[in-house]
């Protein structure tokens, strides 16, 4: 089949690379000049377990709240009818969860599902030891609270069930692992997950889309997708007056897909939610973070990645595309309250804002659309990087009418 592809992320790149190793002949269309220019630029690069990476799912952290103080959710004064309405259902589905921690929540079981299902198949992808991805073995979760610890039982639930190891460590016992972890700093408890990995998204999608090419997938940059075809499949770009004819599009755009889908009848119940990276380059390797670590309480991530530190967290609803500079300074406080030392905050930092499409219950969206030839791989939320190649591989199975490898019961748009 002829097969275009919408969005050169981390999630289009994947579905290419699949969707090609099927012999299909797909065209990957951007709106940027290279690909991993919009979400994928400068992520945490958490990939699994997905469950106990923050803003993964509803009801696993702190509830969010209108303008709460407590709230890790920063509400912005640009609401719309669709944000308010997103924002309900993400509560009630927090509600739900917290509700019956001891029992196995399907949406909870779909995100780490899928998560371990791509960690299998990277496996075999990135046994070339030449790919230098920045990859990290394991993470720590830090607790500050025993509230923070109950928070978490759901997710925990579908790990043990999931067979992936948590081990729960002792303050004392945490910083024996993190010799760099700050005495001074309040720790009720720390999760250690030794099979827990990170690595470089941005360096993986640019290696993803030239093995791509190798495969004969065609790349154009600079192509905003203005209207997919609805008589006829196909994409018509930003200054063209004629459609670009296609046998199925894959639509992967991100924050760029509920305005895209909009015209044909498909409304999705997403939104778009900012959120801020900060990258710090070491200064003593001693006292910086061994392995990825989270501060569960903050909903802040620290992964190391090669000689830099990248500190990740926010979440942003209706509000500008400009930096919030309280949210950009809680990055730099979290890389100095837990490793005083570790990083150089004053020299060589980048910070970064990017913008994750979430759904309800943290669940992607992945399958048919409904419409002929229209295809959906979108609203990954914080997992894009985690959920990539499960999300790619399942659709590729999908398009070709083969049972695919992964039960996709509860991923599709029909759930909403």
């Amino acid at each position: 089949m002829n097969i275009a592809i919408v969005g050169a992320g981390v999630a289009g790149i994947a579905t290419a690379h699949a969707l090609a190793r099927d012999g299909h002949a797909v065209t990957v269309y951007d709106q940027h000049s290279s690909a991993a220019e919009g979400a994928s630029f400068a992520p945490t690069g958490w990939l699994a377990p997905a469950l106990l990476h923050p803003w993964s799912a509803p009801g696993l952290a702190q509830p969010p709240g209108l303008r709460s103080r407590q709230s890790q959710l920063r509400i912005g004064s640009a609401l719309s009818t669709a944000d308010l309405s997103w924002l309900w259902r993400w509560r009630q589905a927090g509600r739900r969860i917290r509700k019956a921690p001891e029992q196995l929540h399907p949406a909870l079981a779909a995100v780490e599902r899928l998560a371990q299902y791509s960690q299998q198949l990277r496996e075999g992808e990135w046994a070339d030891a030449t790919q230098d991805m920045q990859r990290q073995a394991g993470a720590m979760v830090l607790l500050r609270t025993e509230a923070a610890l109950a928070q978490l039982q759901p997710a925990l639930k579908v790990l043990a069930d999931a067979g992936v190891a948590v081990q729960q460590l002792d303050p004392a016992q945490a910083r024996q692992l993190e010799p760099g972890l700050s005495s001074q700093a309040t720790l009720f408890a720390a999760l250690n997950l030794p099979a827990a990995e990170t690595a470089n998204c941005r360096l993986w999608v640019q290696q993803q889309r030239m093995s791509a090419q190798q495969l004969g997938v065609q790349f154009v940059f600079d192509a905003r997708v203005s209207r997919l075809g609805q008589q006829a499949m196909g994409v018509q770009l930003a200054g063209e007056s004629g459609m670009r004819a296609h046998q199925a599009v894959v639509v992967c755009a991100g924050a760029a897909s509920a305005q895209l889908l909009r015209p044909l009848g498909l409304k999705l119940p997403v939104v778009q939610l900012g959120g801020y990276t900060v990258s710090a380059p070491l200064r003593e390797p001693a006292h910086a973070p061994r392995c990825a670590v989270v501060d569960w309480e903050r909903q802040i991530s620290l992964v190391r990645l090669g000689q830099r530190v990248r500190a990740s967290g926010g979440a942003d609803l209706g509000t500008s595309a400009q930096h919030h500079a309280p949210s950009l300074q809680r990055l730099y406080h979290a890389l100095s309250h837990w490793f005083p030392g570790g990083m150089q905050p004053s020299q060589g930092v980048h910070a970064w804002r990017g913008t994750r499409l979430m759904t309800p219950d943290g669940a992607p969206v992945l399958g048919a659309s409904g419409l002929p030839g229209l295809w959906l791989n979108l609203g990954h939320g914080n997992n894009g990087a985690a959920m990539a190649h499960g999300c790619g591989q399942l659709l590729a199975d999908l398009i070709a009418q083969r049972a695919p490898g992964l039960d996709t019961t509860g991923l599709n748009l029909q759930r909403f």
